[in-house]
């Protein structure tokens, strides 16, 4: 009786640090100044919507407020494949009024990304889209996350709550230059795009949701490093263009001068202002 005893006490302590813990975790995603902690917190308000996976942070958003004096609010995230996006855009639609402006990068329907659908479990208590996406993705996962609360906070997404606790992420992107000898390999380097026709389908349903609530939507296809061969790309943009009856703008081999590259697939700041000035330029973005 005695062993049953403390057993018991164990276990009721474990249960109840684990609640203390992640209730505790809780109140740091949702005071955070992550993009994803002020989109549910209602601090994500603007003129012009981005989404896309780490290419659209090119969307590069203290160039783009400057030169169009608008608001500005980027979905985008490294992987962030276009099933989770939908849900996270529908989220927008309902809590916000509808921006000016939609600018998806469509390279996000290049793969599923199953582990960073896991990584929002802290954000599925606050969106029955996403609750229900990694309910019905990822099962075992979703259940772990609610015989446990610390264990939704077991992915990297909850390690960029962290590291924006106090920081903004509306500069997120990279800075530095392509090696010399690296660009030197770009002919001979490529990288195979995968299209998957049900990602392709979820950008259908995101544009369709975001024109139902009068939002213009543009579609891009964001600079790559000159020379470097992106497979399939040709085959991704017309099942988009098919899916959603819009035309995608094409800027892969925009910027000629190495200098504006990071690595091979995503420009710098300085890419990203050249990038910019002719989204402008074309009006895919609206001018002052």
């Amino acid at each position: 009786m005695k062993h049953l005893l403390w057993f018991s006490g164990f276990l009721t302590l474990l249960l109840a640090g684990d609640r203390l813990g992640g209730l505790l975790l809780q109140r740091q995603a949702d005071a955070s100044l992550f993009r994803y902690s002020r989109l549910y917190r209602g601090e994500a308000g603007a003129d012009l919507l981005f989404v896309g996976n780490s290419r659209g942070l090119t969307f590069y958003q203290p160039f783009i407020e400057e030169k169009t004096g608008l608001r500005t609010f980027n979905m985008s995230y490294n992987g962030l494949p276009a099933d989770l996006a939908g849900v996270l855009v529908q989220d927008y639609l309902d809590r916000y009024p509808a921006p000016k402006k939609m600018i998806v990068d469509i390279t996000l329907c290049d793969r599923s990304n199953d582990a960073l659908i896991a990584a929002f479990l802290p954000f599925a208590g606050r969106s029955f889209r996403l609750d229900s996406l990694i309910h019905s993705k990822l099962p075992e996962i979703w259940r772990a996350g609610r015989v446990s609360a610390l264990y939704r906070f077991n992915g990297e997404v909850f390690q960029r709550v962290l590291y924006h606790r106090n920081k903004t992420d509306s500069d997120w992107l990279l800075d530095r230059v392509v090696a010399p000898q690296l660009a030197a390999e770009a002919g001979g380097r490529s990288y195979d795009l995968e299209v998957h026709p049900d990602l392709v389908g979820q950008l259908q349903a995101l544009v369709d949701s975001a024109s139902k609530k009068g939002v213009t939507v543009e579609l891009v296809i964001s600079p790559y490093f000159p020379s470097f061969q992106v497979k399939n790309l040709d085959a991704l943009k017309v099942a988009v263009e098919q899916a959603t009856g819009l035309p995608v703008h094409d800027y892969r081999q925009a910027l000629e001068n190495p200098a504006f590259f990071g690595d091979f697939m995503h420009p710098n700041k300085a890419g990203a202002g050249a990038y910019i000035d002719l989204l402008l330029k074309d009006r895919v973005l609206p001018a002052e």
